[in-house]
């Protein structure tokens, strides 16, 4: 591999030369290649899921993803926001669901990869962060007696055949989850604890067989990764001269790489840009990393099938919220050129927008950013621009 890199480096050093450009260093080719969809591995094993990787579960989470019946109105499913034709996002600025969120959708190709979801990471595994949206009042509104009672009448079969037998759940309310709404509320305190701890069970399955599914969703194979392994690497070909520039741009000066990197460009990990708040004050990951450890539904939690030990990330959270606020979660930019708008709550309608506030690097109305001014020209701006619309199918 070195001398093929070796070989790269000194063909394209004579062509930019050429060009009157600074030649690509061996590092720069190396991170170029790192970014290519083909060096994305398997995704991690999942301990605190004994089905993640199981076709059957896989089979009932997909169809449990796309039936709008886990909802209190009936007309809300996980796919109404997670589209797939958009990326598994929707394109709003923020969520709307049963309600009307405070943040935008996160995209789901790929997130088996991270170790925590959501834009402040407040859950530490895929099949707890299916869970949240379900008892959100914004989202599906629902409570978990009703999701146990759905899974009774429509998937009795796939389910036992994949958990055992369901409990006994005819005695049970229609509607009952500890939950905003009052009713549902009390209808779930009323309940004998051994009930509760039954169906809460049952509502454990059903994120982990969801996110049995979720674990197939990888982002499409785009340009750019068809020409960094075609015979034109690294010379202008399926990338245009401007497309390449951004990329070098990209790798080199503008220093996005730092924290979008790897094949799937992101870090998985949470910073303060200074991104100006959304339609509510947002502390971002130092309230995301309480609530994680708080979660009964945690790596560690009764819930998981892991052990305490195989949960490291957890383990090893820091606990210094003041270094976190206002942070949040780095979003991979697969398909970033049709998703906006961008940010947690959609602060920036489009990639220009983006790319002028890393360039100006304003202070943060929260917490402190950990940007520096860029101070990247008009050109500049628009080539990154152009290289990240390479990152679409």
């Amino acid at each position: 591999m070195k001398r093929v890199l070796t070989a790269l480096l000194i063909l394209f050093s004579a062509a930019n030369a050429a060009a009157g450009q600074d030649a690509w260093t061996e590092r720069e080719l190396m991170l170029v290649r790192s970014l290519a969809l083909s060096e994305l591995a398997a995704p991690p094993a999942a301990p605190s899921n004994r089905v993640a990787d199981d076709p059957a579960a896989r089979e009932l989470g997909r169809q449990l993803f796309f039936d709008p019946r886990f909802s209190l109105d009936g007309a809300v499913s996980c796919a109404t926001c997670h589209i797939p034709q958009h990326g598994f996002q929707d394109g709003r600025t923020v969520a709307r669901g049963i309600g009307t969120s405070t943040r935008r959708t996160m995209p789901l190709a790929g997130a088996a990869y991270s170790p925590f979801l959501f834009w402040d990471g407040r859950a530490d595994r895929l099949w707890s962060q299916a869970l949240g949206p379900l008892e959100s009042a914004e989202e599906h509104g629902g409570g978990r007696t009703r999701y146990a009672h759905i899974i009774a009448r429509s998937y009795k079969n796939r389910y036992e055949a994949t958990f055992g037998p369901l409990p006994p759940l005819s005695h049970l309310p229609s509607r009952a989850g500890p939950v905003p709404d009052p009713d549902a509320s009390a209808a779930w305190s009323a309940m004998l604890p051994e009930d509760r701890k039954a169906v809460t069970t049952i509502f454990v399955n059903i994120g982990k067989v969801i996110a049995a599914f979720e674990r197939t969703l990888r982002p499409p194979v785009t340009r750019f990764d068809a020409w960094v392994y075609s015979d034109a690497f690294p010379l202008p070909g399926a990338l245009n001269l401007q497309e390449v520039e951004g990329l070098r741009l990209f790798v080199g000066r503008a220093g996005c790489i730092n924290c979008h990197n790897g094949s799937l460009m992101t870090n998985h990990t949470f910073h303060n840009t200074g991104v100006p708040p959304g339609p509510v004050s947002d502390f971002g990951r130092a309230k995301g990393a309480r609530m994680v450890v708080l979660s009964r539904f945690n790596c560690r939690g009764p819930f998981s099938d892991a052990g305490a030990g195989g949960c490291p990330e957890l383990r090893f959270l820091s606990n210094k919220g003041h270094l976190t606020e206002g942070a949040f979660k780095t979003p991979g930019l697969r398909g970033v050129a049709q998703r906006p708008p961008y940010m947690h709550a959609g602060q920036f309608e489009t990639l220009a927008e983006v790319l002028d506030h890393y360039s100006t690097a304003p202070q943060s109305v929260i917490g402190h950013s950990e940007l520096l001014p860029l101070d990247l020209s008009q050109d500049e701006k628009r080539a990154l621009e152009a290289f990240l619309v390479t990152l679409s199918p």
